[in-house]
């Protein structure tokens, strides 16, 4: 019994040591909070789309640069995608960040719907959290490798259009996490969760269709619908659902069907996503979903163009750094609600589908062996170097991601909450990384096993270009001439 004591006591005093640690982290990152939160919330005021995140991208780079880090912009022809460094040598520790928005989920920092005015974007994801927090811990870590207690170089990296445009996955390509000993990410949800979770693969493709306009009353018969060729193309889709493998997942909107009921639709497109937990499934369900399309074209005689939005790999997990983060996540949470904040959340989870329990937010899950039904382009970073990632509660507990229940929960101090506590946890899993070579060691040796014979392959076409236009309205130029 004593000696069950004694180990209970080595236990919690070491726990207090490493606490005691890395609080000059967690001083730093309190201290630059208020700063923070006003640039968390210009961020999620401005909610700029993938690939056009000008602003957003500038302030978090200038953040940085004032910070004392080597800032490097406009990486992978990409023109907002950015790395900061500070520090020199190895090991190289990279923090993720993020910062597009969504479309059609404009809210205002209200319990009901209430899209903003002035836009049609919104942070439903909670990106003007995540790359805020990022930034914070980074410069936390620099602050301690200027004052000698960590040797090594934290690197920052500015990671646009997440959202379908899959930058992570050019900026791996561009080879930028090549000499990247492993990297850190996390993301705002509605529960604290952490483990060695993986994800599905996904690739994204617009199918635009090229016809002939005509009076759809006076001369039907001189037309050839566009239109037509997305709906034989959706419900080819649909016929396909059937004959996939477990786990498929097949989704799309109608981009552009048209302008008026009597005029035969010359131009239309369908935008697809079609996912799976295995890259090696999913390339050969893509090659069927695009026979689905050729098929609505042939059926219409109208052309087909074909833009291939590019693919993202599913998360190769690394649970040696999923425990070390899943621990950290488990010591500093301490999200409560404040007494003045339960009407807030408690009118936001009534009008939720699945509703959780406001008191959510004090427990953290693990989520060790399991596949979430999302995707992300951290995947692709995930296959060349360990990476782990976890979320905090920055919602109300049920709030599904891409909602406007989470952008209006993003302006609110609950996720100025949740931003300090992933701010704190990255910081934290950082350091035990750079004082831990046997942590770093293990993760290199799990990454390598869980690699084996298996060559990085991403699901880029060869010489694929970034789709920088991919939040644009789709062009309505008319197609070459069809031939027989």
């Amino acid at each position: 019994m004593l000696r069950i004591f004694l180990v209970g006591c080595f236990v919690v005093a070491c726990a207090a040591s490493a606490f005691g640690q890395k609080s000059a982290l967690y001083d730093s990152i309190n201290r630059r909070d208020d700063a923070a939160w006003q640039a968390a919330l210009k961020i999620w005021e401005w909610a700029e789309p993938g690939y056009q995140e000008t602003r957003s991208s500038a302030l978090l780079a200038d953040m940085l640069e004032g910070a004392g880090f080597r800032v490097t912009r406009g990486v992978a022809d990409i023109p907002t995608a950015f790395i900061a460094e500070f520090g020199q040598g190895k090991p190289v520790i990279g923090l993720l960040g993020e910062y597009d928005a969504l479309p059609g989920l404009s809210q205002k920092p209200t319990p009901q719907r209430d899209p903003r005015e002035e836009t049609t974007w919104g942070h439903a994801c909670g990106h003007h959290l995540f790359g805020v927090a990022s930034a914070s811990a980074a410069i936390a870590l620099a602050e301690q490798i200027k004052a000698g207690k960590l040797q090594g170089t934290v690197r920052f990296y500015g990671c646009p259009a997440e959202e379908g445009g899959g930058a992570k996955v050019f900026m791996v390509r561009a080879g930028l996490f090549d000499d990247c000993d492993a990297a850190l990410h996390w993301h705002p949800a509605s529960r604290n969760s952490a483990g060695d979770r993986s994800s599905l693969a996904r690739i994204a493709v617009k199918f635009r269709f090229f016809g002939v306009a005509a009076h759809a009353a006076g001369a039907p018969e001189q037309g050839r619908s566009a239109l037509d060729a997305v709906e034989l193309t959706n419900h080819a889709a649909q016929l396909l659902r059937e004959h996939t493998p477990e786990y498929t997942r097949i989704h799309h909107v109608v981009t552009d069907g048209g302008s008026a009921p009597n005029i035969v639709p010359e131009f239309a497109e369908a935008y697809y996503y079609i996912r799976h937990p295995q890259s090696q499934v999913l390339r050969p369900l893509y090659r069927r979903l695009e026979l689905c399309a050729q098929a609505g074209a042939l059926a219409t005689e109208t052309k087909l163009e074909i833009d291939y939005q590019g693919g993202i790999r599913e998360i190769l997990p690394n649970n040696a750094l999923a425990q070390a983060a899943l621990k950290n996540l488990q010591t500093l949470n301490d999200l409560r609600y404040a007494p003045e904040e339960i009407e807030f959340a408690t009118r936001i989870k009534d009008s939720l589908a699945q509703p959780q329990p406001l008191e959510d937010i004090e427990r953290v899950h693990d989520q060790s062996g399991t596949t979430g039904t999302g995707s992300t382009d951290v995947g692709d970073v995930s296959w060349v170097t360990p990476t782990t990632g976890f979320t905090t509660a920055c919602w109300v507990p049920g709030t599904p991601g891409h909602s406007w229940q989470a952008t209006a929960c993003g302006a609110t101090p609950q996720a100025r909450r949740g931003m300090n506590l992933a701010a704190r946890v990255l910081a934290a899993t950082a350091w035990d990384i750079y004082q831990n070579p046997a942590l770093l060691k293990a993760a290199q040796d799990e990454h390598r096993r869980r690699v084996g014979q298996e060559k990085y392959e991403s699901l880029l076409q060869p010489g694929q270009k970034v789709p920088l236009d991919y939040r644009k309205p789709p062009k309505r130029e008319q197609a070459p001439p069809m031939t027989e």
